[in-house]
């Protein structure tokens, strides 16, 4: 074995220790340890030269040979993506991946991209919200044909509605008539019966006494007051009403008292649409301590899996959150940009070019006038700005008619480029068609009225993007978070910066292919090694599952 202070040039950059007898090699490089992070599936073998105490890595298996010429510092078996979340969660939901994309809404998370996520074994949720029952009848359909005698896992999207709980109630009626098995229920401020109905149907006791779930509710939250409900067993008053409704079986219902409403809570922290712009590592260890408390409280069998969303577009974002103790993860915002998104390729475009500040907040077109708002895009559209004007006038005025009329006139210019009483004709007409009360409200409560004429334009922003009205593109409400600019910003230079390279599946495997390296790379940085910088910065290639 040739001494490290023996190299012709006198240096021991890029030298290669050797016992030559069992040809077995330790590489002792100034970029060993980056090298040995990006094989990170390789269990890996660390040792020091005592004469430079320089450290190197092997990948041999004959650690003693080595041995005999290095001191071993550890040996670190290999890191895989699928290992880096809950095993439980693989095994429960039929995945290869602890990875989910979220179901963004208006068909946005689109039956092309369910499929694809899919067929790669990773879950992904269809977006639901805001599209016609009967076509989110048709599109599931579609995904289930397509994905017949495959075993594939997917799901769809449940979204709290309280202007119209009938659309809960339709969706749970569709749903449950069409098996369909996994459900993420989002922006929920109470319990529905809807959802604690496809939660309990189905509830039964496999032969060993445990109970199985038929249907499995995800529940994406961002507070500890609305999670405390989905971690509890389902109340009893609405099951019981569900009960007497003959909604449910008084075996489910005895069964409900036994298990969380939700086996899956996704986390959500700083996410584009409904969001409370919460820091992840601030919120997910609350979480953790309030399911602790629910489960040393009602005993469940199973301890709820907690998974986290929002902000997440980097390896390094993935990489905390499973350090942080994540059973799973979910992305939304940089999936919007993804080949088989369902918004067009303009809206595709600028969400590209988004920086990480690029988001401002705006009024939510579906909880208007509660005052709620999204997270959206900025750059390149006045949506937010817009919006917020009317909120603020609808929270200042008593109807339509109290506003001054140099302002009516500016907002029928710069903002909805047609006369209020147009607008009015056409919310009236719509809502005519699909909830008559509506009308008769607004007939009695001016208001009302200047809510409806309102969400008109908000409401319909967000179809302009998707539809790629050109000459409604600084008026585009398009859904984003941060981590559409954090993941722009890593893929810059690479084969993910193009948009036809932007397919879902890539982007969820670079994603986690590059989390198992930074995971790689603070195992050894905890057993006390010097960790260059280069080996927390994974470059995304194109990758087969």
């Amino acid at each position: 074995m040739m001494p490290a202070n023996t190299l012709e040039n006198g240096a021991v950059d890029g030298y290669v220790g050797r016992n030559v007898e069992l040809d077995v090699a330790a590489d002792f490089s100034a970029n060993a340890l980056v090298a040995a992070a990006a094989r990170c599936r390789e269990a890996v073998h660390i040792f020091r030269s005592e004469p430079t105490g320089r450290i190197g890595v092997s990948f041999g298996d004959r650690v003693d040979a080595l041995a005999n010429d290095y001191s071993h510092v550890a040996s670190l078996p290999g890191v895989y993506p699928e290992w880096l979340g809950s095993s439980e969660f693989l095994e429960t939901h039929g995945v290869r991946f602890p990875y989910t994309s979220g179901a963004m809404a208006h068909g946005i998370a689109s039956p092309r991209l369910v499929l694809a996520m899919a067929r790669s074994e990773l879950l992904a949720f269809y977006g639901s919200a805001g599209v016609a029952p009967s076509d989110v009848e048709a599109n599931i359909l579609a995904i289930q044909s397509e994905l017949a005698n495959t075993g594939a896992s997917w799901g769809s999207d449940l979204i709290h509605t309280p202007h119209d709980p009938t659309i809960e109630d339709a969706l749970v009626d569709l749903y449950l008539r069409h098996q369909v098995r996994r459900v993420s229920a989002s922006a929920f401020m109470r319990l529905t019966p809807a959802v604690v109905r496809y939660a309990c149907t189905g509830l039964s006791l496999a032969p060993d006494g445990t109970i199985r779930r038929a249907n499995h509710l995800f529940a994406k939250l961002s507070r500890a007051e609305t999670a405390r409900l989905f971690m509890a067993p389902a109340p009893a008053e609405i099951v019981s009403a569900l009960v007497q409704r003959g909604l449910l079986s008084e075996r489910e219902a005895t069964l409900a008292a036994h298990v969380p409403l939700a086996g899956d809570i996704t986390v959500e922290a700083d996410s584009g649409g409904h969001t409370d712009n919460r820091p992840l590592t601030a919120l997910l260890p609350a979480l953790f301590e309030l399911r602790a408390e629910l489960q040393a409280t009602h005993r469940f069998a199973r301890a709820i899996r907690i998974g986290a969303a929002g902000g997440i577009g980097t390896p390094g974002g993935v990489a905390a959150a499973f350090g942080l103790g994540a059973a799973y993860v979910m992305t939304g915002s940089t999936n919007q940009a993804s080949v088989e998104a369902g918004t067009s390729e303009l809206a595709k475009e600028m969400l590209a070019a988004a920086e990480l500040t690029d988001v401002a907040m705006a009024p939510s077109p579906d909880m208007f006038e509660m005052g709620v708002k999204v997270q959206v895009l900025k750059r390149g559209t006045m949506f937010a700005g817009r919006a917020s004007l009317l909120r603020e006038l609808y929270r200042a005025h008593a109807s339509l008619e109290d506003i001054p009329a140099e302002t009516v006139a500016r907002i029928e210019r710069e903002i909805f480029q047609r006369p209020l009483a147009d607008v009015w004709a056409e919310t009236r007409g719509f809502f005519a068609g699909r909830d008559a009360r509506e009308v008769e409200r607004a007939e009695r409560d001016p208001k009302h009225k200047m809510a409806l004429v309102f969400r008109w334009y908000i409401g319909l922003a967000s179809h302009w993007a998707i539809q790629g009205v050109t000459g409604r593109k600084t008026d585009f409400q398009i859904w984003c978070g941060p981590a559409m600019g954090a993941f722009n910003r890593w893929a810059k230079g690479s084969f993910l910066a193009d948009l036809p390279n932007r397919s879902v599946v890539q982007i969820a495997l670079n994603l986690l292919e590059g989390a198992a390296v930074i995971t790689r790379a603070q195992q050894f940085r905890s057993i006390g090694l010097p960790v260059p910088d280069a080996a927390f910065a994974y470059a995304p290639k194109p990758l087969a599952c």
